[in-house]
């Protein structure tokens, strides 16, 4: 999209056995894709606004439902006319 992003994910287990919280997650990612996004526009400075809305999936059912929203959102929006053409969709069920 070219105004937003999408994440669906799973934390992983740390070596300790706790996880990763999402903030650490959205601020391991902001940083790292802001870092290289200045670079490639030869720009610096903020990135990402600081906001995010997150949401917690509490079955397989939601998981799906919001999966398909996240594939499908960017062929709702015009910009491509399969999920699957969109260069960055990642998706690792069969949908």
């Amino acid at each position: 999209m070219p105004n937003h992003g999408h994440l669906v994910c799973t934390p992983l287990e740390k070596e300790n056995g706790e996880f990763n919280s999402l903030a650490e997650i959205l601020q391991s990612l902001k940083r790292h894709t802001a870092r290289q996004s200045n670079l490639i526009l030869s720009r610096s400075g903020a990135f990402w606004q600081d906001e995010s809305y997150d949401h917690i999936v509490r079955d397989q059912a939601e998981l799906e439902r919001i999966i398909k929203y996240v594939l499908y959102n960017p062929v709702k929006a015009g910009l491509i006319d399969d999920w699957k053409k969109w260069k960055w969709s990642y998706c690792r069920y069969e949908m």
